[in-house]
């Protein structure tokens, strides 16, 4: 059986050719804007490349809220002009194909699962680390959805106050702790607002507040997140999370 499955990003998009299992072919871009009709049809291109067949099954993975039934998008903080919209039916209409939605953590989540960190396990947590923070929270081997299918959002952990987060609220996780916020804090403080190289420069005095900062809010919401779900593990993922020295940085902080 052949499936194409279509991570959409806040900096790029991915799209790979699944067949039997086996990845046999794959696409990577930069995500052109914020607003859904030019990467709507851009997914729709990527589609088309990777070579479809008549009845190919299309499964997106969306960062954000979507509805219960996964069809409309009702909260996508990192872009513009998405909420509300019933994206599953304008993608499939673009496409030619039946499309299928899911938040992008659940599927990464699930990922593991199958076969990656998580395989053999039933109950563990993973977050995703990004331009936001997103995360997937399995239970007894079955993804945790909520009542409005509105679970398992940890960027939206009220960790602090002021900060502004891309949901239009304040004091949310990613809104301190999320790649973009940690950009946008080290550009009022003078600072170059490139994340790789902040990291790398971590331990100088003038970059070691921002992380610090920025470490503390997310270990507290891992820890939170652990309290309430008592899971065998927490995964990582998502770019800032492959930071050289990052989880060993990270995890004191969790413990603490």
């Amino acid at each position: 059986m052949r499936a194409i499955g279509v991570d959409l990003g806040g900096h790029k998009i991915a799209a790979a050719l699944v067949e039997d299992g086996r990845i046999v072919e794959r696409l990577s871009e930069p995500t052109v804007g914020r607003e859904p009709d030019g990467i709507l049809s851009q997914i729709a291109a990527m589609v088309q490349r990777l070579g479809v067949c008549a009845e190919c099954p299309v499964g997106v993975g969306i960062p954000g809220v979507l509805d219960a039934p996964r069809e409309v998008a009702l909260l996508l903080p990192n872009f513009t002009g998405w909420n509300g919209l019933p994206i599953r039916k304008m993608l499939s209409s673009k496409i030619g194909l039946p499309v299928e939605l899911e938040n992008d953590a659940n599927c990464y989540a699930l990922g593991e699962g199958w076969g990656g960190a998580a395989r053999g396990m039933t109950d563990y947590i993973l977050l995703t680390l990004g331009t936001g923070i997103g995360g997937g929270i399995v239970i007894g081997g079955r993804i945790l959805k909520g009542f409005h299918g509105m679970a398992g959002e940890p960027g939206h952990l009220v960790v602090g106050s002021g900060e502004p987060c891309g949901c239009s609220s304040h004091g949310h996780l990613e809104g301190i702790s999320g790649a973009d916020a940690l950009e946008r804090t080290a550009k009022s403080m003078g600072l170059q607002p490139d994340l790789k190289y902040l990291w790398t420069r971590r331990t100088d005095p003038a970059v070691a507040p921002l992380w610090d900062r920025g470490l503390d809010h997310l270990a507290k919401g891992i820890a939170s997140a652990i309290h309430l779900f008592d899971p065998q593990a927490v995964i990582l993922g998502g770019g800032m999370s492959r930071g050289e020295g990052f989880i060993d940085v990270l995890k004191p902080r969790v413990v603490d």
